[in-house]
């Protein structure tokens, strides 16, 4: 393994997909990377899970890749969400994000298919010679029925140069001490659970992928930099008051509450589209209240 360093750490924000009347709103899409470059953040990530990409058109896809870079204006990096279960959609996807200008491409494990290991290989495998962008493997098996096995993550580093890393979000956080020993310091993990963050970086993440990030960018990006500078202390107390909302942000299916909050804070529409629905009006009340005890919200 090389000792290089990790090529992305800190923050980045898995920016939601605003829609106005069932279209992309690209003004508010705009209003919140703006928001985010403000807060400190390190990267963006549209697209993902939190972008709503299986409700999205090949089309609008790339379209929200396209602003977004558009929008980060290289300020911050832009990790596009380009997986898929199907490997030629994946590899088209990612082909498209490297020519609209995206530092990276974050690549979840194919949902519903149910790959073998050498499933799992072989597709991302595929999609790293498709591309000359760096990948940033996800494994997410409540969403995707398989996890992207330690052995397999280390085959695909060693295999392709530009497999750097991976968004870890499988809630295990001994799953960073398996992957930092089979893969040195220099592979990137992040974090795809902002209730763990902090727990994954004491482990050896370098940051993460963060939901709550859209809401709050300077704190998440306080908890992750007191961490890095070897202020453990400062970071227990930011993480102890977020993590009502780091919960509360999942308190319905995602992106639902954080598109619910980002509307009180007058940031876009609470639009989501089928078959999620917005939150109920209890649910609504409680993420309000957790907007107001962490600051987010007067």
């Amino acid at each position: 393994m090389s000792t290089k360093n990790p090529q992305f750490t800190g923050t980045y924000t898995a920016i939601v997909t605003p829609f106005k009347d069932g279209q992309i709103d690209a003004a508010a899409l705009e209003r919140l990377i703006k928001s985010q470059i403000k807060g400190g953040v390190d990267g963006i990530v549209p697209v993902g899970t939190t972008g709503e990409s299986p409700t999205l058109s090949y089309e609008e896809h790339i379209e929200v890749i396209r602003l977004a870079v558009k929008f980060a204006r290289g300020k911050v990096k832009v990790i596009a969400g380009t997986g898929g279960n199907s490997t030629s959609e994946a590899i088209y996807l990612t082909k498209a994000a490297e020519e609209a200008g995206a530092d990276a491409s974050l690549q979840v494990a194919p949902y519903y298919n149910k790959p073998t290991p050498e499933g799992l290989f072989q597709h991302f495998h595929a999609v790293a010679r498709a591309t000359r962008l760096p990948i940033v493997l996800y494994s997410i098996p409540s969403r995707c029925a398989v996890e992207i096995g330690v052995e397999t993550v280390k085959r695909l580093a060693q295999d392709s140069v530009n497999i750097v890393g991976i968004k870890e979000a499988g809630g295990n956080a001994d799953r960073v001490s398996q992957l930092r020993a089979a893969l040195g310091p220099s592979f990137t993990i992040l974090s795809g659970d902002d209730a763990l963050t902090l727990a994954f970086m004491a482990l050896g993440a370098h940051g993460v992928v963060s939901v709550a990030s859209n809401v709050i960018p300077r704190g998440v990006a306080n908890l992750v930099e007191a961490f890095r500078r070897g202020k453990p202390e400062l970071a227990l107390k930011l993480h102890a008051k977020y993590y009502p909302l780091f919960k509360d942000l999942f308190i319905e299916t995602n992106p639902a509450p954080v598109k619910a909050a980002l509307a009180m804070m007058g940031m876009m529409e609470d639009e989501i589209r089928l078959p999620l629905v917005t939150v109920s009006a209890a649910n609504k009340e409680k993420l309000r209240a957790s907007l107001k005890v962490c600051g987010a919200l007067n």
